[in-house]
């Protein structure tokens, strides 16, 4: 008291507000007493000596949790994270305090993170769906997901689509959001540019065939590499955030044509696609290795387009080839693809 006493006083300390919480009357009445005693007027004001809060209404803590969570979680709601319009009204009606209520919050994700990984005792799944259509369609993409890392936004999903898949899942809110989290969901856009050019270096002799049949080019294409390492599948493997996004240049008539042929090849064998993707990636250094086709090794017999083995864990990618695309049929199929691992690991029915 003596030191915030002397500090007030100083120039240093003229412009300056201190703030001491005390949360008993007790204590109150004895900081008060002993402030008067010491500073007077200089510590406590002409004023009332104590200013009493007694926190916000119990009818905001939900937005309070909202936001705070949002802030710290790259924009992630409540539901995003496992936890239901319903089930955090329900915890706000069992706390006093916003304090208490933060607390049960935490707790509440915390079991929910346990819950699914518990699920997983085989291996923990990263789920990260390519976006690859003649649109370009990143700006749909970018709509449908959160932060630098392309999480992808399940609320923005559940409103971008009104498919049937979207009236099954929202029966089970709560464990949707659970799935998006703990599987680490991504969202990426792949260019057509970047699709052209692995396809042409790393792409083997039956997708070359393929390709040849529709008079496509095979010739090398150094600049894969940079494509690869440079686009927003390179930067999040890489472990960097995507930053701002810039839309890339229009492409043009030969382009266009050269990947609907692509997109073609991959509407009776879009393996061959894939494969030269994880060959890329796996050239470029990004993976250490991959498998197409791999089972998820539950129960439910489901399998990934592209396994990829990494130190810190394997990605499954599940590679979304289209002539064209919208924002609905996006979302549609991140939300299937997130429905059927979810019941692969039984958390969804």
């Amino acid at each position: 008291m003596h030191g915030i006493n002397s500090f007030v006083r100083s120039d240093s300390g003229r412009d300056t507000l201190v703030v001491w919480p005390a949360n008993t009357d007790d204590l109150t009445a004895l900081l008060t007493e002993k402030a008067l005693k010491i500073g007077g007027e200089a510590l406590l004001g002409v004023g009332e000596p104590v200013t009493r809060f007694s926190g916000p209404a119990k009818n905001q803590f939900v937005s309070i949790a909202e936001r705070t969570v949002g802030a710290l979680n790259e924009g992630a709601s409540l539901a995003a994270l496992g936890i239901s319009e319903e089930a955090a009204e329900r915890l706000a009606s069992q706390a006093s305090t916003i304090g208490r209520f933060l607390a049960l919050v935490r707790q509440a994700l915390i079991r929910n993170g346990a819950k699914v990984r518990s699920l997983m005792a085989a291996e923990q799944f990263r789920l990260w769906t390519l976006v690859i259509a003649g649109n370009e369609p990143e700006g749909d993409v970018a709509a449908l997901t959160r932060g630098g890392y392309a999480y992808a936004d399940i609320d923005r999903l559940m409103t971008a689509t009104n498919a049937n898949i979207v009236a099954d899942l929202k029966k089970q809110p709560d464990q949707l959001g659970i799935l998006g989290t703990v599987f680490d969901a991504k969202i990426i856009h792949v260019d057509m540019m970047t699709a052209l050019a692995v396809s042409r270096q790393y792409g083997d002799t039956s997708l070359h065939s393929e390709m040849t049949e529709l008079g496509m080019s095979t010739s090398s294409e150094p600049k894969a590499i940079e494509r690869l390492l440079s686009g927003e599948l390179g930067l999040l493997m890489g472990g960097n955030s995507l930053g701002l996004r810039k839309r890339g240049g229009k492409a043009g008539s030969n382009t266009l044509a050269a990947f609907e042929s692509l997109a073609f090849i991959a509407t009776k064998k879009d393996g061959l696609l894939n494969k030269a993707i994880g060959t890329g990636l796996q050239e470029v250094g990004l993976i250490n290795s991959f498998q197409t086709e791999r089972e998820l090794g539950t129960e439910y017999k489901y399998f990934s387009d592209l396994y990829c083995e990494r130190p810190e864990g394997p990605i499954r990618l599940e590679m979304m080839w289209r002539k064209s695309t919208s924002r609905a049929e996006i979302a549609n199929y991140v939300l299937s693809k997130l429905g059927n691992y979810g019941r692969a690991i039984g958390l969804l029915t």
